[in-house]
C-alpha cells in the first residue's frame, strides 16, 4: 500500500521548506518506501497526540504506539506524527513529523490488523520505545490553513475504489461469459444473451466509468495546485477549496457507488457467484473498508454547509474524546 509513500513525497511540496527535499528525494529515487504512523487508539484528548518527541543531549527520543499504520510493515522509514516537548524552545511543544528508520532500536511492528477488508495493507500497530531520532529527520508538520494534502489523501482511496469498481466490472463479465445455466424463467438461451444480465453489466460498466472520471476531476484540480507550485506561484485559497470540495462531493458519490456495484455483482450467478473459490466478495468487503475512511457523512455536510451556508471546508481534523 503505497498510500502512506505517496503522501509523504506531495507533503514536501505542499508544506515542507524545499532547504529538506534533497535528501528525501533521493532517498525515494533509490527506492527507499516511506511508511505511515499517525493515528493512536484509546481516548486521548481531541487534537493531542500521545507520541512524544522529547529532547536528550543533541538528539531526541521518540515513545508512543501507532494504529492504521498503512504500509509500514513493506517501509524502511516510517513517517510519525507526534508531539514535540522541549522547554527550552519557544513553540517546541507542537505537532512534528518524524522520520525513522524502520529497523531502528525501539521500533516494533505487529501485523494486527484485522478488518474485514484491505487485509495486505499491513494498516496495524507500530510502536517507539525510547527510539533515538537524528535533528534532521524532525520535519514541521502544518496543522493550519488550507492544504491539498486532505484532497491528496482521499483522492489515492478513491482511486482505490474506482479501480474496484473495474474490477467487478471484469470479474462480473468473465463470469457471465463462461456460464452456461439459465433459469427456466429466464430471458436469453445463455446468461451472455439474456438482456436483463445486459442490463445489469451495463450498470456494473456504468459505474466502473463514472467513478474514474469522478477521480479524475478531482486529480485534475491536484494537477493544477501542482503546476502552480512548479512554476513558482502562489496556490489560490480559492484552488484549495475548490479541490477540497471536488473531492468530498467525489467520496460522497464513489463509496455508495462502489459499494452498490459490489452488491448487485451477485446478481449475475445466483448461488453459483457465492462459491469461495470466486472470492467476489472481496470487491465488497475492501470497498466497505475504503469506504469507512474519513467518515463520508461529514464530508456530505460539509459539502451542504458550503452550498448554503458558504463555509469553507475543514482542511485538518484529528480523533479523540472531547473533554467532559
Amino acid at each position: 500500500m503505497l498510500w502512506a509513500h505517496f503522501g509523504f513525497i506531495e507533503r514536501l511540496f505542499a508544506e515542507v521548506g524545499s532547504a529538506s527535499h534533497e535528501r528525501w528525494f533521493r532517498l525515494a529515487a533509490d527506492g527507499v518506501i516511506f511508511g505511515n504512523a499517525s493515528t493512536e487508539l484509546g481516548h486521548g484528548a481531541l487534537g493531542s497526540l500521545q507520541t512524544k518527541l522529547r529532547r536528550d543531549g543533541d538528539h531526541w527520543r521518540l515513545d508512543g504506539d501507532k494504529f492504521y499504520s498503512t504500509g509500514t510493515l513493506y517501509a524502511n522509514w516510517i513517517g510519525v506524527a507526534a508531539q514535540r516537548i522541549d522547554e527550552r524552545e519557544e513553540g517546541a511543544n507542537e505537532r512534528v513529523l518524524v522520520l525513522v528508520p524502520a529497523d531502528a532500536q525501539g521500533v516494533e511492528q505487529v501485523d494486527d490488523w484485522r478488518g474485514f477488508g484491505q487485509r495486505l495493507s499491513a494498516s496495524g500497530t507500530t510502536r517507539f520505545r525510547d527510539v533515538r531520532i537524528d535533528p534532521a529527520n524532525v520535519l514541521p508538520s502544518a496543522r493550519t490553513g488550507p492544504t491539498p494534502m486532505t484532497a491528496f489523501f482521499q483522492t489515492v482511496h478513491l482511486a482505490t475504489l474506482a479501480g474496484i469498481a473495474r474490477a467487478i466490472e471484469r470479474d462480473a463479465i468473465a463470469f457471465v461469459q463462461a456460464r452456461k445455466r439459465v433459469y427456466s424463467h429466464g430471458s436469453g438461451g445463455t446468461p451472455r444473451e439474456d438482456p436483463l444480465v445486459q442490463q445489469l453489466i451495463g450498470q456494473l460498466a456504468s459505474t466502473a466509468f463514472a467513478t474514474t472520471a469522478t477521480v479524475r476531476a478531482v486529480a485534475a484540480g491536484l494537477g493544477d495546485i501542482d503546476r502552480l507550485r512548479a512554476a513558482g506561484e502562489p496556490v489560490p485559497v480559492e484552488l484549495l477549496v475548490d479541490v477540497e470540495l471536488r473531492m468530498a462531493k467525489a467520496q460522497v458519490f464513489i463509496g455508495d457507488a462502489v459499494l452498490q456495484s459490489a452488491t448487485r455483482l451477485f446478481d449475475v450467478g445466483g448461488a453459483s457467484a457465492l462459491q469461495e473459490d470466486a472470492r467476489l466478495d472481496r470487491h465488497w468487503r475492501n470497498a466497505r473498508t475504503l469506504a469507512s475512511h474519513n467518515p463520508v457523512i461529514y464530508k456530505a455536510r460539509v459539502v451542504g454547509d458550503h452550498a448554503l451556508n458558504g463555509i469553507d471546508p475543514t482542511f485538518y481534523w484529528t480523533v479523540g474524546a472531547n473533554a467532559s
